[in-house]
């Protein structure tokens, strides 16, 4: 299928959407519980154009820089596009990242969280991004996140040190273990810290994120095809 064209991307789009009103279905949960967002790292302006044209309006990307190179004039075009960071977060990029994301999801150290309280105080009335926590589910060195035995009290820290509002959290399972797992333990997290918000599903194993009670899916090659 040709990913370049707006038909192709559209047939593809309404497909991921039908799934995600299937499983919605399956878990006995309203369709707007659960939020579309059409995963855009790598790809360029003409790949996102026909997915625009399609009336998607929740994107993620993975960089900051990357972003900052094909956004904002799309944002001009379509000002009501909702951008989310959904990769690993530089400190020394919070303040571009401020002005860029409405959303940012991987929320994962104390200097992160300090630099973020930092930057959110100089908006001087801006809305700041929503922010999620990512939790590092599999304890994965090589992965970004929290582990989840020291969430509470890095969301405790958030809260009353920094005077963040987090709004819910995140995760990537390990891509060698069943995700049913991980995405359970990341809904009793929020649960017990009072988080509605999870983002949590991609491409592979989105419909069961839905019925553990993922609010956001992050979809990429399933809308836009391979990278």
């Amino acid at each position: 299928m040709d990913v370049t064209g707006e038909n192709g991307v559209s047939e593809r789009l309404a497909q991921v959407r039908g799934r995600i009103a299937q499983a919605c279905r399956d878990a006995g949960r309203a369709e707007a519980t659960v939020q579309l967002i059409a995963v855009s790292k790598t790809f360029d302006a003409e790949h996102i154009l026909p997915v625009l044209a399609a009336g998607q309006r929740l994107f993620g990307e993975n960089r900051v820089q990357e972003a900052k190179g094909k956004w904002p004039s799309l944002k001009e075009r379509h000002p009501d596009v909702e951008l989310h960071l959904i990769g690993p977060l530089q400190s020394n990029k919070v303040r571009e990242a401020l002005a860029l994301f409405d959303v940012i999801h991987t929320l994962d150290r104390p200097s992160l969280a300090e630099a973020l309280s930092r930057e959110i105080a100089r908006l001087e009335g801006r809305p700041a991004p929503r922010l999620l926590v990512q939790v590092n589910t599999g304890e994965e060195p090589q992965k970004a996140g929290i582990a989840p035995g020291a969430a509470d009290a890095f969301l405790d820290a958030c809260r009353e040190e920094h005077g963040l509002t987090i709004e819910g959290l995140m995760c990537i399972p390990p891509a060698d273990e069943p995700a049913a797992a991980h995405f359970a333990l990341l809904g009793r997290i929020a649960a017990r810290n009072g988080l509605k918000t999870l983002s949590m599903g991609m491409s592979g194993d989105f419909e069961t994120a839905i019925l553990l009670g993922a609010t956001h899916v992050r979809v990429g090659s399933a809308i836009f095809g391979g990278r």
